[in-house]
């Protein structure tokens, strides 16, 4: 299927691991342009050579955005430049990948102003766009109680409220919001696999009420936010697609 993305360019404000950089290797592999960035300038030279295998410009730089919202909009408008354009906007920057999900602070700052600054700095290229899209990506925490009271589960639902929202105000513009909101998902450098280093039992007990019998894997993810994000979905905004194996039990009107 021809997902109509050949040329697109993306920016993501991170990508160097997980679902992040599956997402960005698929997207090369459609032949899109992309962008993105991380803390880590080991995953990042390791994240560029592996998308850089797909083919296609792989724009990819150190940026810590922590308490640093200046330098986050200036790498966002140095990838348009560099990229030449915008197609694609994908958020996935969270501060669960800092290890912060308590920090209501740390959550506001990259889960929530991390999405609107990366949309209010990035309008312009989308809408320049003759596909403009927006992916945001939140957690099935959003939408079940999970775990504990924590940052993290509150502000993941706020993003789901805002990406509704701002599909409305962006469809007249011709750029399509949605969110995705994943289950637990398992890698070697991700959170579950801590858990399950850590927290066997909680780990086993997760396991145990997944429907499939296994937690899923970042490409699971991937294929869906590119689908979704390329004009062979050009129909659908305001959604909130949940990939979780059938975790979450609820029905979704």
């Amino acid at each position: 299927m021809d997902l109509g993305l050949k040329g697109k360019k993306v920016i993501m404000n991170g990508g160097a691991h997980g679902i992040g950089l599956e997402t960005l290797k698929l997207f090369a592999a459609e032949g899109c342009d992309v962008a993105f960035f991380s803390r880590d300038e080991g995953r990042v030279a390791a994240a560029k050579e592996e998308i850089g295998k797909a083919g296609g410009k792989v724009v990819a730089d150190v940026l810590d955005m922590t308490d640093n919202a200046e330098g986050y909009v200036a790498w966002l408008n140095k990838a348009v430049e560099e990229l030449g354009g915008c197609d694609v906007f994908v958020h996935t920057a969270s501060s669960s990948g800092q290890g912060a999900t308590q920090d209501w602070q740390r959550g506001l700052d990259l889960d929530i102003l991390g999405g609107v600054r990366g949309v209010e700095t990035l309008t312009p290229a989308l809408e320049a766009s003759d596909a403009g899209s927006i992916i945001i990506m939140s957690s099935t925490a959003a939408v079940e109680t999970f775990f504990s009271p924590q940052a993290f589960n509150a502000l993941k639902a706020a993003l789901i409220t805002y990406g509704s929202q701002l599909s409305q105000a962006m469809a007249p513009k011709g750029i399509r919001v949605n969110t995705v909101s994943p289950g637990p998902i398992e890698y070697p450098t991700g959170n579950w696999a801590a858990i399950k280093a850590n927290m066997q039992g909680f780990y086993d007990a997760t396991v145990a009420q997944m429907p499939m019998g296994r937690l899923g894997a970042p490409d699971e993810v991937a294929r869906s936010v590119v689908f979704l994000a390329s004009p062979a979905s050009s129909y659908t905004t305001g959604a909130n697609l949940i990939i979780d194996g059938g975790y979450t039990k609820r029905v979704q009107f």
